[in-house]
């Protein structure tokens, strides 16, 4: 008899208005701006069996409920796959036990260039100077698990003293929501600072990120994302593990729609064109493989998934093609991968 495997816990939900204030659950009120860290506490207690923390950001014409529920599949594949397989990811071998938050914002509009236009800048505006929330939320993680940490001298990893450690992971225009908030996130006190910000043996890092598809230009870590990453005299990044991203020429929201709106294919359909750091390039594994470790460790990773993001008869005629197409045990396994590799 097949094991079942373990069950998922329900997420939990953050919600964020159309000026990325975040909101009360029930009523959709914005939280008042003095109360937004008594919120996050309240929200976000991260409990103390989770070995591994994933927020995930959802893109453009997602209803919440959906939101929930990509990323709960998501997660129950990778849990699925480690319990069919544990001596496949031998870095868990304590055991892989996630926790998911996911962010849903108003993504929605009509499907015009006027209305991606104005998803793309809202995406960036969650997380705008005075009003967007979406750095506190990464800031009281990270923050939870900088007071929980017993070791701050020790290796530059996000880890508290029960191993819990941070991974984000995004979709489409979620990728530009995510890459916005780190950013922000890591600037100086009141949004995040380590209790010493300027000591180097403390630096702020997020373990892994994933982004499915991101519908941002190719040079979008020139123009717009450059602060992820070290940079000339300032060695400490954001991002300690690898910024992933797949792509596939099937996606025509991406390739297409991306190409009207922005004058150039997007990431999600032609990888990430330029970046102030070396990138490397790969390709989506099934599931029974197993990424070697000098394929992930870089910077910038582009996964070419265009053998298996291709959508099905109907997606290929939808304006979108196969932008939707990575919920995939395929998809799981890569999120698995770089958890356990984070290790």
């Amino acid at each position: 008899m097949t094991a079942q495997p373990s069950r998922l816990p329900a997420p939990v939900e953050i919600d964020l208005d159309d000026k990325g204030r975040l909101t009360q659950p029930g009523s959709g009120a914005p939280v008042p701006a003095g109360r937004v860290a008594e919120h996050l506490s309240r929200r976000l207690a991260v409990p103390r069996w989770a070995t591994d923390i994933h927020v995930y950001v959802h893109g453009w014409q997602t209803a919440p409920s959906s939101a929930t529920r990509t990323a709960m599949r998501l997660l129950r594949q990778s849990v699925e796959l480690y319990e069919a397989a544990p001596d496949r990811y031998p870095g868990l071998k304590e055991g892989y036990r996630p926790w998911c938050v996911v962010v849903r914002w108003p993504s929605s509009s009509l499907p015009t260039l006027k209305g991606y236009r104005r998803i793309r800048d809202r995406a960036h505006a969650m997380s705008a100077e005075g009003t967007g929330h979406a750095p506190f939320v990464l800031g009281h993680l990270l923050g939870y698990l900088d007071t929980e940490r017993t070791d701050p001298t020790g290796p530059a990893v996000l880890a508290n003293q029960n191993g819990q450690f941070l991974h984000l992971v995004g979709h489409s225009f979620g990728g530009r929501f995510l890459c916005e908030a780190v950013q922000r996130a890591a600037e100086q006190p009141p949004v995040l600072g380590w209790s010493t910000p300027h000591d180097p043996r403390r630096p702020f890092t997020v373990d892994s990120t994933l982004i499915f598809q991101m519908a941002a230009p190719r040079d979008a870590f020139v123009r717009h994302f450059g602060a992820l990453f070290p940079r000339d005299g300032h060695p400490g990044a954001p991002l300690r593990g690898p910024l992933v991203l797949t792509h596939s020429r099937w996606d025509r929201a991406t390739g297409f729609w991306h190409l009207r709106a922005e004058k150039a294919p997007g990431i999600g359909h032609s990888g990430a064109g330029a970046a102030p750091v070396p990138q490397f390039t790969t390709r989506l594994l099934p599931t029974h493989e197993v990424y070697e470790q000098t394929t992930l460790d870089h910077h910038v990773v582009n996964v070419d998934a265009d053998w298996l993001y291709r959508g099905s008869r109907r997606t290929r005629l939808h304006p979108a093609g196969a932008h939707s197409d990575f919920l995939r045990p395929e998809s799981a396994h890569l999120l698995l991968t770089l958890a356990e590799r984070s290790r």
